[in-house]
């Protein structure tokens, strides 16, 4: 997130609560918690999903999306809006949270946004660079490009990206290289133009989770299993009777390959239910490492997420 386009924290423009951990941390019942603590002060909270696997219908169960008991009462928006046919850029998402933010806004209510896709949360906050369309000559040219080919490509014409980027990454490194070659401007060139971002607008008031680390993957072991156990392979199965093309996200969402192996008997359910406890790790270490560096510095870090929900947003409800 750009420092120069940091989010205050407080301050008299409508509130805006702010919830990120990775998977697993407690995020959506500490959003719960905070609009239930709002409402004991006459004030409404509505909890707005930021996660990029809890927006497709289809996985209910695979990406842990609260159910009505553990909502509480408390209204919920954005938690399976998307068809699983239809891809929800960072960009889509962002546009519709932006809607909805406004209309709980011009209803007197706090929005919580709660979820661990950094991207979704930074495009909201910071806007998102104008870049124009591709020329599909130049994307299919740069696609076909041999890895080391198109990295040192990326050395030649955009020396800056090409050094915050790792030489593996093949799917940044081909996008810098596209953008590059197809408009005539580095990436963080129009990175530095982005638009649409609402942080200059609103009272920001957010609790980043990071829990201890063993104690955070124990939760993803557990939670795996229990997901194995209550629904997660029929919902793979009603899911794969969709033939939905596998390049779609919800088709690369954990837990759904892993169980699609299950079906398939490529693998048992013990193994499946390993690969994707594995798999949930794997994420929430990522998560973990992007939320402890991309953000701010000043925005308020906690180890656990069962304080008193007065110690997280002691500002937001004392107003």
């Amino acid at each position: 997130m750009s420092k120069g386009n940091s989010p205050e924290i407080g301050g008299e423009a409508p509130a805006l609560a702010l919830i990120a951990g990775p998977t697993a941390s407690g995020k959506s019942d500490l959003a719960v918690r905070l609009a239930l603590a709002l409402a004991e002060r006459g004030r409404r909270g509505v909890v707005l999903n930021a996660d990029s696997a809890q927006v497709y219908a289809d996985l209910k169960v695979l990406s842990a999306r609260p159910d009505e008991a553990e909502m509480r009462g408390v209204e919920h928006r954005l938690f399976g809006s998307w068809d699983s046919a239809q891809p929800c850029s960072a960009a889509d998402w962002a546009e519709a949270a932006r809607r909805e933010i406004a209309d709980i806004h011009a209803a007197g209510a706090v929005p919580i946004l709660a979820g661990g896709t950094g991207l979704y949360i930074r495009t909201l906050l910071d806007g998102i660079a104008p870049i124009p369309q591709i020329d599909p000559g130049i994307r299919a040219e740069v696609r076909a490009l041999p890895l080391p080919a198109a990295y040192e490509a990326l050395q030649a014409e955009d020396p800056e990206r090409a050094a915050a980027l790792n030489p593996g990454d093949a799917a940044r490194i081909a996008r810098a290289l596209e953008v590059v070659r197809s408009t005539g401007k580095p990436l963080g060139q129009w990175q530095e133009l982005r638009e649409g971002g609402i942080g200059d607008a609103v009272s920001l008031h957010p609790a980043i989770l990071l829990p201890e680390r063993e104690w955070l993957y124990a939760r993803c072991d557990a939670r795996f299993g229990r997901m194995m156990n209550h629904g997660a392979v029929e919902e793979v199965e009603a899911l794969l009777a969709r033939g939905l093309p596998p390049e779609l996200p919800v088709m690369r969402a954990i837990g759904v390959a892993e169980i699609a192996g299950y079906l398939r008997g490529e693998w048992s359910a013990e193994e499946a239910a390993e690969r994707g406890a594995r798999a949930t790790r794997q994420y929430a270490k990522r998560q973990f490492t992007w939320l402890r560096h991309q953000f701010p510095p000043h925005w308020p870090r906690h180890a656990v997420y069962d304080y008193e929900v007065e110690s997280y947003f002691e500002i937001l409800l004392r107003n």
